[in-house]
This record gives C-alpha cells, structure tokens and sequence, in this order.
C-alpha cells in the first residue's frame, strides 16, 4: 500500500481520471470467534473502494452469520449496534431499512463460505469511519476503522 500512496503523492497536480477508475481494494473475513481479521484500512478520500467480506467460519448463518456495515462519520460501531438491536435486527435481517440514514456501505449477511464484494465511494472528508458487523451481538467484538486520508 505504501507504494500506491507514495505513486499518489507524486501525481497530486494531475488526478486524473485513470487513476480514479482504479479501486483500492480491501479484503476482510469474518470468523465464528466473531472477530475481523482487519481492524483498520486506510482509502484516498472520494477514491472508489472494493470490499470484500468472506465468511470463513462454519457455524450456520442463522447462529453467526456476519455482515460489514461501513458507517458514516461520527456513528460509532457500538451505538450503532445498539441501536440496530433497538431497531429489530435479528438472525434473519441485521440491518434494518430505518438505520440506512447512518451507513455508508454495506455487505449483506454471509453465512460459513460465503463472501460479497461491494463497491463504494469513499467520503472526500479525511476522518475515522468505523465498520461493524450488525449480526446481533456482533458489535461488541466485530468492529474496525476505516480511515480517510
């Protein structure tokens, strides 16, 4: 990564849209201790984002199935989960519709094998962004920084 951030660096006069079309690319996996293996990433503020969330785990989705929910600035992981619970989020629908307002990006709930890959525009405002996982109880253990430079 620090190559492509020190190719950035040297192309600051000419960001053209060559370099825009190229996604960075982010893989992440879940697993049935309810962990990320990735707590933290970083992305070029408005750069395209290639997610991909991978189930590696083997218990039943509707026992811990995970999802990657990318939250705006400012929405920590934990309220967010709460409020997710609070909201209705179980086994079957971990993100409900009425929490979309709050999220950025989201994969949707990956049982044992499976994966997603979404793809998304980075916020132009440099900060922290948290991710979560909205499986409930997930949040307390399954949650990360995405940060923008």
């Amino acid at each position: 990564m620090s190559c492509a951030f020190a190719n950035d660096k040297a192309s600051k006069g000419n960001e053209s849209s060559a370099k825009d079309k190229a996604a960075q690319e982010v893989v992440i996996s879940g697993n049935d201790t309810m962990q990320f293996d990735v707590k933290s990433f970083e992305v070029k503020a408005g750069s395209k984002v290639k997610l991909t969330l991978k189930n590696v785990g083997q218990i039943p989705k509707i026992a811990m199935g995970h999802n990657l929910v990318v939250l705006k600035k400012g929405i920590t992981a934990v309220a967010f989960g709460q409020k997710a619970l609070g909201a209705g989020a179980n086994a079957t629908n971990a993100l409900p519709e009425s929490l979309m307002g709050d999220v950025i990006a989201a994969t949707k709930l990956l049982g044992p094998a499976e994966s997603e890959t979404i793809e998304f525009t980075a916020p132009k405002e440099p900060g922290s962004y948290e991710y979560v996982c909205t499986f409930p109880g997930h949040f307390a253990l399954m949650r990360g920084t995405m940060t923008v430079k």
